[in-house]
């Protein structure tokens, strides 16, 4: 349970927030923004508090009148039932509370660049990789988020080798962030012809956008070659050297770009994509640091961890790291049942942080 001078911290705090935003005149452009992202964080676990300790003190109002030997019995009747509707409530707003106050991800807020390669399994792994982006294009409609493919690497069967996108909109990694790891598919090929099950995978990384704040990189730590693209593009692809590889020395981290036709295109594209690479294993580093079973929890995002299974035959998804089977296959295929392992998923991972700070606490 939150102490009641824990809540009454967080309201002074709001009050303060909202008389120092008053005289905003005095505030720098930076300092001012910091403010408001505060406020706007606080808004909601302050109405929380405020409400939580408004029916603490009507319980103890209640309790009060309950005890009074001169409170006649129909009224007495009244105030305890209303205290059990309450006593069943409040462990409700706690909790609801308690979420609220958990360390934020710093990097929720941010876009996402997804990236899926297809893994064992051949043809029709890239053929599932290609079913798997389909799954987060109609994913992000429903958000609406939008979704621009950086680069891709076509199946000559369909689907991709490797297909590289930015996703923007309100929430996204803070909701994609589960799905990095290992996709596994079983189904029947369709060029199988004995009817047998096949199983193939493919790898799914979701990283946070990385803006140049994020990450300082300096010009002399990046090694950029530039080349001939290869594949499609017709004659441009033989005339001029527009594709970019770009190497950060320190961390080893490399980064092609071929899909557009300039190479000043090309190499802000592998850019994006190299920051964001940089600051995810660097929150990686971190996370590991603040806690050792970090691994264990499901917001890992172990990209060799084999965290789904999708059974076409049986209209299955079951997601291993919470034990968790659906069977309506076909629905998050089209997107529109992907939320609900989402969401439990979150809610997982929040049991987890809130075990691990009782834990320390």
């Amino acid at each position: 349970m939150i102490a009641e001078e824990r809540l009454h911290q967080l309201v002074r705090r709001f009050e303060e927030m909202e008389a120092r935003m008053s005289e905003a005149a005095d505030l720098s452009g930076e300092d001012f923004a910091a403010l408001s992202k505060e406020y706007s964080d606080l808004t909601p676990i302050v109405a929380a508090a405020r409400d939580l300790l408004q029916k603490r003190e009507e319980m103890a109002d209640l309790a009060e009148m309950i005890a009074d030997g001169d409170t006649d019995a129909d009224m007495k009747a009244v105030a305890e039932e209303e205290f059990r509707e309450l006593k069943d409530l409040l462990p409700e707003l706690d909790h609801r509370i308690q979420i609220q106050l958990l360390p934020k991800d710093a990097a929720d807020d941010k876009n996402a660049i997804l990236e899926i390669r297809a893994g064992t399994g051949g043809d029709e792994a890239a053929l599932f990789a290609g079913n798997l982006f389909r799954m987060y294009q109609r994913l992000s409609d429903q958000h609406g988020w939008k979704v621009e493919v950086i680069s891709a690497n076509d199946s000559s069967v369909g689907g991709y080798k490797e297909v590289v996108a930015n996703i923007t909109g309100k929430g996204v990694f803070s909701r994609l962030k589960y799905e990095s790891g290992v996709h596994r598919v079983q189904r029947i090929p369709e060029t199988e012809s004995g009817g047998r099950v096949h199983t193939s995978a493919a790898t799914v990384a979701v990283l946070p956008e990385a803006e140049e704040v994020d990450v300082d990189i300096e010009e002399k730590d990046l090694r950029i070659d530039v080349y001939r693209a290869s594949g499609a593009g017709g004659q441009h692809v033989n005339k001029t050297e527009s594709a970019v590889r770009i190497t950060h020395i320190p961390t080893g981290t490399v980064v092609t770009q071929q899909d557009e036709s300039s190479q000043h295109k090309n190499k802000a594209k592998a850019m994006t994509i190299l920051r964001s690479r940089i600051y995810e294993a660097e929150r990686e580093r971190l996370a590991a640091e603040r806690s050792d079973s970090r691994k264990n929890q499901v917001g890992s995002g172990d990209r060799s961890e084999r965290i789904r299974t999708y059974n076409f035959p049986q209209n299955r998804v079951t997601d291993h790291r919470i034990n968790l089977t659906i069977h309506k296959l076909d629905q998050i295929m089209e997107g529109d049942g992907l939320d609900e392992i989402v969401d439990a998923l979150i809610t997982e991972d929040q049991a987890a942080q809130l075990a691990e700070a009782e834990a320390q606490a």
